[in-house]
């Protein structure tokens, strides 16, 4: 796959995509229109051309060619990770996978933004965030695979465990956020989460008490327009960006496939932070281009038309277009890259396959601090269980 197939890598047509999703396709795509140009920040057209913007253009007034490459280059490799456990998946390595195809801008421009000592709050879908902080990215398949309960170290790189509770990360963000200024540290947290986790009550919670206690949090909410199959419309009737404005903060909307747009945003964000200033909301409105996980079907719920206007407004695509018109990047860079992502799927999938099975009876442990006699009893069942195997092998 060279980088250019990567970098434009979309979901398999279904044959009956365009007949299943015919309901969903007018309201969403109408929504779509409808929010796209709401005080969108932008600093990359699609069409690769830089745009001037007042008010956060000093945010990337310094950055290099070498820094521009830097982040076309988190985002294919990134993009490469993802394509390659998708396919893990369907070749029954991993139980499911959460892809990112096509929020790439908004994690990377985000996850760049960020400071060492700033603390990362994910969901389960931050692989791109996950690259900026340094957490391998065989780590992340652990848990898809089924042999850990996420592979790496929160303390090493600030960047916490994938959260599959929907939501509830924002409620853990803000209490470390909270304590974070009690000890008058000069760091900022990062809290991710998608459109459909905005409807839940711990968001809500989330925002009542970092704008009370002033904690020193970003939310920060990848906007991909589908809450599985729930469109946004279906769950709130203003901008996502707006609600901050109820709990006493601000929010900005920016356009979630500009990784530079992205970048400035969130850079602004983390310096009110770490002034005490409080937190704010970043709505990167985005558009999720594969299934919500592998287990999902898109073509059931939205159509061709909405698909094939996002995929021309590609955030890999876009920096390109940039980096080749402003001569940031010549062929050479990107034929290197284009062996590095082989290399790096190459490199995922023996890994995967190199994973030692669990111990099976590692899930009756830390149930309890102190042991339970029921749970004494289920882990002694499954031995039994497991021992029947045995039995009917030795016949």
């Amino acid at each position: 796959m060279t980088v250019e197939s990567t970098a434009a890598r979309t979901p398999r047509r279904s044959a009956g995509s365009k007949a299943g999703a015919t309901g969903a396709k007018k309201s969403a795509g109408a929504n779509a229109r409808k929010n796209a140009g709401t005080e969108l920040v932008q600093l990359l057209t699609p069409e690769g051309k830089r745009v001037k913007n007042a008010e956060y253009d000093k945010y990337v007034a310094g950055i290099t060619s070498e820094e521009l490459r830097g982040l076309y280059r988190d985002m294919v490799l990134t993009r490469r990770f993802d394509a390659e456990a998708t396919a893990l998946q369907r070749q029954g390595e991993l139980g499911l996978w959460a892809s990112l195809l096509g929020q790439e801008a908004a994690q990377i421009g985000s996850g760049r933004a960020l400071n060492d000592d700033d603390y990362v709050f994910p969901t389960y879908r931050e692989h791109g965030v996950a690259w900026c902080r340094g957490v391998d990215p065989t780590n992340l398949l652990g848990m898809f695979r089924g042999v850990n309960n996420g592979g790496w170290d929160p303390n090493s790189n600030n960047f916490h465990l994938y959260t599959i509770v929907i939501g509830s990360q924002t409620l853990h963000a803000t209490g470390y956020a909270m304590g974070v200024a009690k000890d008058g540290a000069d760091s900022a947290v990062i809290a991710y989460f998608g459109d459909g986790a905005s409807s839940q009550g711990d968001v809500a919670e989330s925002f009542t008490f970092s704008a009370v206690y002033n904690a020193p949090v970003v939310f920060f909410c990848q906007n991909n327009q589908w809450a599985i199959s729930e469109p946004t419309e279906k769950q709130t009737r203003v901008p996502l960006y707006q609600r901050a404005q109820g709990f006493g903060f601000p929010g900005v909307r920016v356009d979630g496939n500009d990784v530079l747009a992205c970048l400035a945003v969130t850079k602004w964000a983390l310096e009110r932070a770490r002034a005490g200033e409080g937190p704010t909301l970043v709505e990167a409105f985005t558009y999720r281009m594969g299934a919500h996980t592998t287990s999902d079907d898109p073509t059931r719920y939205r159509g061709d038309e909405e698909r094939l206007a996002w995929e021309a407004k590609d955030p890999i695509l876009r920096l390109r277009r940039f980096l080749e018109a402003a001569n940031h990047a010549d062929e050479g860079f990107f034929a290197e890259l284009e062996a590095e992502s082989e290399a790096l799927g190459k490199r995922v999938r023996e890994a995967v396959r190199a994973m030692p099975d669990p111990d099976h009876f590692a899930i009756f442990e830390n149930v309890y601090a102190d042991g339970h006699a029921l749970v004494d009893e289920e882990r002694a069942q499954f031995a039994a269980y497991q021992a029947s195997f045995a039995d009917v092998e030795g016949v």
